[in-house]
Order: structure tokens, then sequence, then C-alpha cells
């Protein structure tokens, strides 16, 4: 079985993930490449204690960049858009 701190990274705190979370009640969230729908909710459900209704996952591409005069890439990485039920929400700040 993989570890939580491999399935869930970190919340993303963006302008976006904020919008959907006062709209739709959907929050926003790093996780693992390997990590499968089924496994996130799992996950949030038992870290948080609430309800997941839908998982929407996107994985996005790392951008050419360039050092100096070498070109590198960044790595790619995975993010899960975690709907809850009506009525409950996610604390954050305080429960992880």
């Amino acid at each position: 079985m993989k570890r939580v701190d491999n399935i869930i990274i970190r919340p993303l705190l963006t302008e976006k993930a904020s919008m959907l979370q006062e709209a739709q009640n959907t929050y926003a969230f790093e996780v693992g490449r390997d990590a499968t729908k089924i496994e996130i909710k799992q996950t949030i459900q038992e870290l948080f204690g609430v309800r997941v209704t839908r998982v929407c996952t996107q994985v996005v591409r790392g951008k050419n960049k360039r050092f100096g005069r070498y070109y590198g890439k960044r790595s790619n990485w995975k993010k899960a858009f975690v709907t809850v039920a009506e009525g409950e929400s996610l604390d954050l700040y305080t429960s992880v």
C-alpha cells in the first residue's frame, strides 16, 4: 500500500482553487504521478473525515526552461480537483 504522503503531496492554494472552493465546494491538491482517483478519494476521506463525491485529475506538463546557455525541462506533475459533499468542507490549515 502506498503511503499517504506519496498520494497527497500538498494543497494548491491559488486564485482558481479558491474560486472553485467558494463556488463548487471543490478543492485542489498536488498528488503523486502514479496516484489513482480511487486512492485520492480514499485518502481525502480518511485525512479530513468528509464524503468525496467527485475526483478529477490532470497531468501538468513540465515547461522547457533555460539556465544560462543550457536548456532543461521541469518535471511533469499531477493535480487533482476533489469535490466534497454538499454542506461539508475541508479545513486545509489545521487538519493535516
